[in-house]
């Protein structure tokens, strides 16, 4: 039987610069992974059309997880026959773990009433208000916004106004998860929860004996998808903290930020499998 290896990446401030959006430093190590057949897997609080535009610029032709693991999203072909639960979209087999975006519109509605100017929506921003949130060109702004499951928010408030937002939220059904610049309000989802179940397609379809997988991250987001796969490399950010994991072993830290210190953390995981001789039972 055969061993399974996996990169799950989270998008900006990881493989993107927080800043720019580049990738230019991580290109010379996605070339490596590629040339290995280690599938790389983007995993990120973007939407569907977001991450199929990033995919096109950069070659990949593997699976992806959207909107903080709203739903996976795998081409038709990718594997021998199509996994359970499924629906096939546009192309792709997708497995969904949240309700769709509109589920939320009605409970923020009334929180814009009850907490004015405290935070603001994509939805009720639009392409120029996300333009603006995120420092995106507007045809791109627009693309942030074309969401299918969750969504994002800029807050502005106070630390009490953010727990009664929260407590209202949760009393409609919503998971709230803060990213690197928004909350993003949702379904009962997480990365973490869809890493797992792609991971386990990956296991089902090469008939594998194990997966070593790396998940890479930089936001407390990223958490459950650091902490399920078998090693977990943080991204460090300018002016805040390195995720919060429950786990103490398997934990890399890049060196630098952004793409620089994800290429760097890609290459010592990449050192750590030859060195214990795990890439043979492949």
């Amino acid at each position: 039987m055969s061993v399974v290896y996996l990169v799950f990446t989270d998008l900006d401030g990881s493989l993107l610069d927080h800043d720019t959006y580049r990738y230019d430093a991580a290109v010379p190590v996605l070339e490596l992974l590629e040339s290995l057949r280690i599938p790389v897997i983007m995993v990120s609080s973007k939407t569907r059309v977001e991450i199929l535009a990033l995919r096109e610029e950069l070659a990949n032709e593997h699976p992806f997880i959207v909107e903080n693991g709203a739903a996976v999203m795998i081409p038709e072909n990718y594997f021998i026959r199509a996994p359970e639960s499924c629906e096939l979209r546009d192309g792709f087999w997708v497995r969904s773990f949240s309700p769709p975006r509109e589920s939320w519109s009605a409970p923020l509605a009334a929180l814009h009433a009850a907490l004015p100017g405290c935070f603001e929506d994509f939805a009720s921003a639009g392409a120029e208000g996300v333009a603006r949130m995120t420092g995106l060109p507007l045809e791109k702004a627009g693309l942030a916004n074309k969401r299918e499951y969750s969504e994002p928010v800029q807050w502005r408030g106070s630390d009490e106004e953010l727990d009664y937002f929260l407590l209202e939220l949760a009393g409609a059904g919503a998971t709230v998860m803060r990213g690197g610049r928004f909350y993003s309000v949702g379904g009962d989802c997480d990365k973490g929860r869809a890493l797992c179940w792609l991971r386990d397609q990956y296991r089902l379809a090469a008939g594998a004996s194990s997966v070593y997988d790396l998940a890479i991250g930089d936001g407390q987001n990223d958490a459950p998808m650091l902490d399920a796969a078998h090693r977990a490399l943080l991204i460090p950010a300018h002016g805040r903290a390195l995720p919060q994991l429950s786990r103490k072993d398997g934990v890399l830290v890049g060196e630098g930020v952004g793409p620089q210190a994800w290429a760097a953390g890609v290459q010592a995981w990449l050192q750590e499998l030859y060195s214990d001789g795990t890439q043979t039972d492949d």
